[in-house]
C-alpha cells in the first residue's frame, strides 16, 4: 500500500488560507501561529513537488496547479467529515438504514414530503422504499422487515397503529367500454361478466388481490400504473385511487362506474411501527414527520 505524502491537516489549511484571505487571517481563524501555517503549506508543496500558492505583497494567490489540487481536495475533506459524522451518529444509535413499507394504495407525495422534511436531519441515513399491497406489508410487520410501515386495513394483531387518513378507491373504465354506456349498475352480475383488472397481493403466503374479485376473467398487474395502460386501451375495468385517477377523469380518458351502493370506496390507511421497542431516533423522527403530513402530533408512544 502506497503511502500518503500529505496530510487532510495541510489540505484543511491550504483551504483556510484560500477562504480566509491570507496567512494571517487563516492563522487567527484557526486560531494557530502564522508561521505554523507557512510551515505546513510549504512542506505540502515540497511534498508534491508543485507550487500551490504564490505570494504577492501580503497576500497568498492560487498557481493553476493549486486551483485544481484544492477544488479535488474539498471533496476529499468533506468526505471524511462525513465519515467521522457518521461514526458518531452511529455512536449515538442514530440508524444508517431506514426500510419503509408503502401501501400502494397511499400517495407516494405524501412520503416525499415527509422524506423531504427528514432530509436535513437524516445525517446520512439511507432509505429503501418498498411498495406492498395487502398482506404483503402485514407480512413484512409481521416478520420486523421494515422499520416503518403504511398499512392498509385492519394492521396485525397485537401491533399499535396510528391512522393516517382515508383513502379513496374508484370503479373506473375506459369511454369506449361498453359498461361506460350504461347509467347505473344497479347489479355486479353485470360486473361478472366483463374482464376485471386486480393488483396482485405481494404477500408470499397469500393470494387475495386487490379488487372486487367476483368477475370470471380477470387479469393480475403488479401496480395500478399498469392497470392504467391497460384501461387505456378500452380494456377491462379496476378499482383505483382517487389520487391516481384525477388527471384521466377530467381529461375524459377515463369514467367512473356508479354501481349502486359501492361507487367508491373507502380503506383506512395507519402507520405502524413493528419494534416499537427498538425504534431509533431516525426512526422517531420520520415517523413524526409522516403523521405531521396528516395534521397528526405525534405522542410519546409513536
Amino acid at each position: 500500500m502506497t503511502r500518503a505524502k500529505s496530510t487532510l491537516e495541510q489540505w484543511r489549511i491550504l483551504q483556510a488560507v484560500v477562504d480566509f484571505g491570507g496567512y494571517a487571517q487563516a492563522a487567527e481563524k484557526l486560531n494557530k501561529s502564522q508561521s505554523s501555517l507557512n510551515h505546513a503549506v510549504a512542506k505540502l508543496q515540497h511534498q508534491l513537488g508543485i507550487e500551490l500558492l504564490e505570494v504577492k505583497g501580503r497576500k497568498a494567490y492560487l498557481t493553476q496547479q493549486g486551483e485544481v489540487l484544492l477544488r479535488r481536495s474539498r471533496h476529499v475533506t468533506q468526505a471524511v467529515n462525513e465519515l467521522e459524522q457518521l461514526a458518531s451518529n452511529l455512536e449515538q444509535g442514530w440508524e444508517p438504514t431506514l426500510t419503509i413499507a408503502r401501501e400502494i394504495i397511499y400517495p407516494m407525495e405524501s412520503l416525499v414530503c415527509a422524506l423531504n422534511a427528514f432530509l436535513p436531519h437524516s445525517r446520512g441515513t439511507r432509505i429503501i422504499m418498498l411498495d406492498s399491497v395487502i398482506t404483503g406489508t402485514q407480512e413484512l410487520i409481521l416478520q420486523s422487515k421494515v422499520d416503518i410501515a403504511i398499512c392498509a386495513g385492519v394492521p396485525p394483531k397485537g401491533y399499535l397503529s396510528e391512522p393516517l387518513c382515508e383513502q379513496e378507491l374508484y370503479l373506473v373504465c375506459h369511454p369506449s367500454h361498453p359498461l361506460a354506456d350504461l347509467g347505473s349498475i344497479e347489479d355486479d352480475k353485470l360486473l361478472a361478466q366483463y374482464l376485471q383488472l386486480v393488483i396482485k397481493d405481494t404477500g408470499v403466503q397469500s393470494n387475495i388481490d386487490i379488487g372486487w374479485l367476483k368477475a370470471e376473467q380477470r387479469w393480475t398487474v403488479s401496480n395500478f400504473h399498469e392497470a392504467k395502460v391497460i384501461l387505456n386501451q378500452g380494456i377491462g375495468f379496476c378499482w383505483i385511487p382517487s389520487f391516481l385517477v384525477q388527471e384521466e377523469l377530467a381529461s375524459g380518458n377515463l369514467v367512473r362506474l356508479h354501481l349502486d351502493g359501492s361507487q367508491k370506496r373507502r380503506i383506512m390507511l395507519s402507520l405502524v411501527i413493528p419494534n416499537r421497542d427498538q425504534q431509533g431516533p431516525a426512526s422517531k423522527l420520520l415517523a413524526s414527520l409522516i403523521l405531521k403530513q396528516h395534521g397528526i402530533e405525534p405522542t410519546n408512544n409513536n
